[in-house]
């Protein structure tokens, strides 16, 4: 029997239907009619989808018995947050909020307030000027001044707003723990003593050791976002810097996501925070060939300042070699008055203008820079496997030569190597192939903007319910906004961060099941040859 007469009267009826309730809003009180004409039309289409459903079982008595008896038995329904529910601790507001409620000491001598708006993400740069469209495309409304310190606040917002969050701790594969420990530490590394620098971690630790979440794995699936180094975290002698957080018995038990590792078994370095935070896909895939088609006049460029202080740094070395470079070199240095190095505008100019970007280390091995520059298509030229390679495994390919060049930091020492030699010496075509590897890489250092997605939390209770409510609205749900999932769906600096906490846990989990011991993963002994 074929269905095609009866689809044709269904669309029939369905087009005069419509026409009807057209002529009944016209002609009747629009407002009082037209709820009552809306719930006829949702009861008329729910009713086709019945029918269409009984259709669908009479045309498969046609089949054999097999497809017969898969069609007639009710379909299991898939959870697509299995194995991948979070669930975030409700900590008191001390140990967040009312950390960066009071912005202006947060550090000594930088004025943080001015960053702390749009959840964290910090000014919104807007057109106002031709220069600023020509580098940046800010009609999209999603480039932002964002400081490199923000990353607990921003990553604690993109987690309420997580599409597998949960109430129900059972469920949960992780547990967060939104704290903002780079500010605390900060706002009392110069002036205070260690006792006072200490004092909120101490406390932390007592509250989450007395949560029954904690004695499920005693900690050991419970993770933070640092927000600074993870060497501000380990005063574990009497040494005066940082504070003691990762040297309590509760967070040595943890995992900490800071934007640099410093070689202990139970840190993960995850991306500085750039300018960039889209919406879509679209944005991204738009930004990618905008960088990749960009002219580029430089050879290469270093943004930064010189580093006399530092014992052994080979900043002044490349500062000197890129003056000397003949305009080949763009060096825009932070140090000097008008250059402002927040500006997102001129960094993101120099680095999309520029083929290489060095990246020396700074203060410590990593910099921010090196995600401005890839975000700009710019290659990254590292001196120092601790920069790069040995930090960011969860972002970068395996094979550094694919993206980036390597130039030992030996030779800038010892005056041996030549920047420009070297980097002209590469071919074209392996500047394109390594230019198209750093394009492919930016969607996993970004951090899209928080509320892209808006479910509420998840327990075991509201499921009935909330599905529910999705079956009384499928007439609806043309007219809404589609959700930023299947080819939409970015996996970004946040999700990647997120999936490789709950594959730890995951495995920690079958460990203890096994009796193995953890040592390893969560030893205290730092283990330098990782950064080498």
């Amino acid at each position: 029997m074929k269905p095609v007469p009866r689809l044709r009267l269904i669309i029939s009826v369905t087009f005069l239907f419509c026409l009807f309730a057209v002529f009944q809003i016209h002609k009747s009180d629009l407002f009082a009619k037209n709820l009552q004409i809306t719930q006829q039309v949702n009861n008329f289409f729910i009713s086709i989808a019945s029918s269409s459903h009984h259709q669908t079982l009479n045309l498969t008595k046609y089949s054999n018995e097999s497809d017969e008896d898969r069609a007639t038995q009710p379909q299991e329904e898939t959870d697509t947050c299995a194995g991948r529910y979070i669930y975030m601790h409700d900590l008191p507001s001390i140990y967040n909020d009312d950390i960066i409620k009071d912005c202006r000491p947060l550090i000594k001598w930088f004025d943080m307030c001015p960053f702390m708006v749009n959840s964290g993400l910090g000014p919104q740069v807007f057109e106002f000027a031709n220069k600023t469209a020509q580098v940046l495309t800010t009609k999209t409304g999603s480039w932002y001044s964002t400081n490199q310190f923000l990353l607990s606040v921003i990553f604690r917002e993109r987690m309420k707003h997580y599409e597998c969050l949960t109430n129900d701790s059972s469920l949960a594969s992780a547990i967060y723990i939104p704290y903002y420990p780079g500010f605390d530490v900060s706002r009392h590394l110069w002036g205070y003593n260690t006792t006072v620098r200490d004092a909120l971690g101490t406390q932390l630790a007592r509250w989450l050791r007395e949560r029954p979440e904690w004695r499920k794995m005693h900690g050991r699936d419970h993770f933070f976002v640092a927000g600074r180094i993870g060497w501000d975290f380990r005063r574990c002698s009497d040494e005066d810097w940082g504070s003691n957080l990762m040297c309590l018995p509760e967070f040595s038990n943890t995992t900490m996501l800071s934007i640099e590792t410093t070689a202990w078994t139970n840190e993960f370095a995850v991306p500085y925070p750039t300018y960039f935070h889209p919406k879509s896909l679209t944005e991204i895939q738009s930004w990618q060939k905008r960088v990749k088609s960009v002219k580029r006049r430089h050879l290469f460029c270093f943004v930064g300042a010189p580093r006399p202080q530092l014992d052994g740094s080979i900043r002044g070395e490349i500062i000197k070699q890129c003056l000397a470079s003949h305009g080949t070199c763009k060096f825009l240095n932070c140090n000097e008055p008008g250059n402002d190095c927040d500006n997102p505008v001129k960094i993101m100019d120099v680095f999309k203008r520029s083929v290489f970007c060095l990246q020396p280390p700074g203060d410590s091995y990593t910099r921010r820079s090196i995600f401005d520059s890839i975000l700009a298509g710019c290659i990254p030229v590292f001196f120092h496997p601790g920069s790069s390679y040995k930090q960011y495994m969860w972002y970068f390919p395996k094979d550094y030569t694919k993206y980036s060049v390597y130039i030992p930091e030996s030779g800038m020492k010892n005056g041996t190597a030549s920047l420009r030699n070297l980097l002209e010496m590469i071919d074209k075509e392996s500047i394109s192939r390594m230019r198209n590897e750093v394009v492919k890489i930016i969607p996993k250092i970004i951090y899209t903007k928080p509320g892209l997605v808006r479910p509420e939390k998840i327990d075991k209770e509201s499921v009935s319910r909330k599905r529910d409510e999705v079956v009384k609205s499928i007439p609806k749900i043309v007219y809404t906004k589609p959700e930023l999932v299947g080819p939409e769906k970015i996996e970004d600096a946040f999700d990647i961060a997120v999936d490789r906490v709950i594959e730890r846990v995951a495995m920690v989990k079958r460990m203890m099941e096994e009796g193995k011991d953890l040592h390893s993963e969560y030893s205290q002994t730092r283990d330098l040859k990782k950064l080498e």
